[in-house]
């Protein structure tokens, strides 16, 4: 993965233009990398009319993947991307010019759980040898982290454990439920949709296994936040605002607000999928990213043989208009 970014990225520098940009009309286009209950905050900010009120539009696409939405940053397609962290560490090795950098955190922990085939009681990590595991995109933070937790426990690919990258993203769900695997990663409102089919049982949070990690953030050209700060410092207000508004709200009230986002998921789903969020610890209080956590995703990226050397935190995190946010 981090040798299709470099390439990637000597590919796209020489397509299109590096040079900043600004929004005068108040627009921020941002590409998420998926659309998930994951970034509930973000989607109750819209809805709510957060943004509206600090003059703000937001034009969101959906990137489909973080090569997706790192290109659609890098061309200018978007001001922002929300997606994971790792992307902005791959892409940083190939380009010293107008970089990529994070300026605001959304969510701490992997936002996956752990579905298994059984209804397994008090399910302990200790007891998953010689079993099937899809696992995820090589390389991608939901089959690093689930990675990094496997090989603490002592498993290793092959050996007492079948950890399967071969499935595509959107296919992971399905060919568990058609009989494929006896665990599965999977993120909401998927895991509670297959517990609700009786094709599955949520069995742990990779999340609280892993411990906090950065796991998606907004990002963008440091050209764009050098000439935006204002901006930015609206936005992350309006998502700092969405996330208490998240983390004090109960979840039914906080689902019929979200409805709009998920056309075709019930309520009651919606509900479920924020409870186990919750319970997860998922989002920010505050948007400033910290080294430890920072260090913590280069552990989980150096443990899956992803990342050569380790990136500064100074050149990636750009917690200026971050840090004034909350107080």
């Amino acid at each position: 993965m981090k040798k299709f970014f470099v390439v990637f990225l000597a590919m796209i520098t020489c397509v299109f233009p590096l040079a900043g940009c600004g929004s005068d009309d108040g627009t921020i286009k941002i590409n998420e990398v998926t659309h998930s209950i994951f970034y509930a905050p973000l989607y109750v900010a819209m809805e709510l009319g957060y943004f509206e009120k600090e003059g703000i539009t937001i034009e969101l696409t959906n990137g489909g993947g973080s090569d997706k939405s790192m290109t659609a940053v890098l061309s200018g397609d978007a001001d922002v991307g929300l997606m994971g962290p790792e992307t902005a560490i791959y892409v940083h090795e190939g380009k010293k010019d107008d970089f990529v950098q994070i300026f605001g955190q959304l969510t701490k922990r992997d936002g996956s759980f752990l579905v298994a085939r059984q209804n397994i009681a008090n399910f302990n990590y200790e007891n998953m040898q010689n079993s099937h595991v899809i696992m995820g995109r090589r390389g991608g933070m939901p089959a690093m982290t689930l990675q990094y937790i496997l090989n603490q426990k002592g498993y290793i690919d092959g050996q007492n454990i079948t950890m399967n990258y071969d499935i595509q993203f959107n296919l992971i769900a399905p060919t568990f439920a058609n009989g494929t695997g006896d665990y599965v990663t999977l993120f909401e409102p998927t895991a509670s949709q297959l517990v609700q089919e009786g094709k599955g049982y949520i069995v742990s949070s990779i999340g609280k296994a892993s411990g906090e990690i950065p796991y998606t953030a907004f990002m963008a050209k440091k050209s764009f936040i050098d000439k935006n700060q204002d901006l930015l410092e609206k936005f992350l207000n309006c998502i700092y605002k969405a996330t208490n508004y998240v983390m004090t709200t109960d979840n039914a009230t906080i689902a019929k607000v979200l409805a709009p986002q998920f056309a075709g998921t019930s309520e009651s789903l919606i509900a479920s999928s924020l409870k186990n969020y919750k319970d997860n610890d998922t989002w920010m209080t505050t948007p400033a990213m910290t080294k430890a956590s920072f260090d913590r995703l280069q552990d989980v990226m150096q443990n899956a043989g992803e990342l050569d050397s380790r990136a500064n935190f100074d050149d990636i995190v750009n917690n200026n208009i971050a840090n004034k946010i909350g107080k």
